[in-house]
Formats: C-alpha cells, structure tokens, sequence
C-alpha cells in the first residue's frame, strides 16, 4: 500500500486556504501527533491500551483523509499488542507521510 502525501497536502490547504505558515504548523501538529500514537502502540502491553492509540491514530488520520493510514490502523487494531511487523509498517507509512 502507497501512502499519498499529496492527501495531506490538499487536506490542510482545503482546511486553511492558501496559508503556507499555517498548513506547515498543521502538518507537524499532524505528524507529532501520530508518531506519539505510534509510540504509545509501541509501549502499549495490553489490548485495551494498544487499541485505545490504534483507534486515535485512526481518528487522526480520518480527520485529514489520509486513508491509507486509516486502513493501517484498522489493521493494528485486530493484531496483537506491540506486533513488531504493524509498528514497522505505521513508522514507514508515517515517514512516508512526511516526505510531502
């Protein structure tokens, strides 16, 4: 699965309009806030906890369109809390993310 970068990109100029400052302080609040979520995953040792970042993470990408990361989360959410092979797949969608 590709991760478009470009989905963020026209997300946030939809959302703010032509603002260059702005959309940069959105796409780092956006790639912070999914990387602590990745990190949380990482640390989670039981279902609920693991499941609880899966669904933000979820949440967050659902509010910028970026589906392919939705479609990621709904992944992690069914596999086992700190599944080595779901934590390396969000990182490299997420690095993906910022390459935009």
């Amino acid at each position: 699965m590709s991760y478009d970068p470009g989905a963020l990109n026209a997300a946030l100029a939809a959302a703010v309009g032509e603002d260059s400052v702005l959309i940069a302080d959105l796409r780092i609040a956006f790639m912070e806030s999914a990387a602590r979520q990745i990190d949380l995953m990482s640390r989670a040792r039981c279902d609920a906890n693991w499941e609880l970042a899966a669904w933000r993470l979820k949440g967050l990408a659902a509010s910028f369109g970026v589906n392919g990361l939705i479609a990621l989360a709904d992944e992690a959410v069914a596999s086992a809390p700190g599944d080595p092979i779901m934590l390396r797949r969000l990182r490299a969608a997420l690095a993906a993310l910022g390459q935009g």
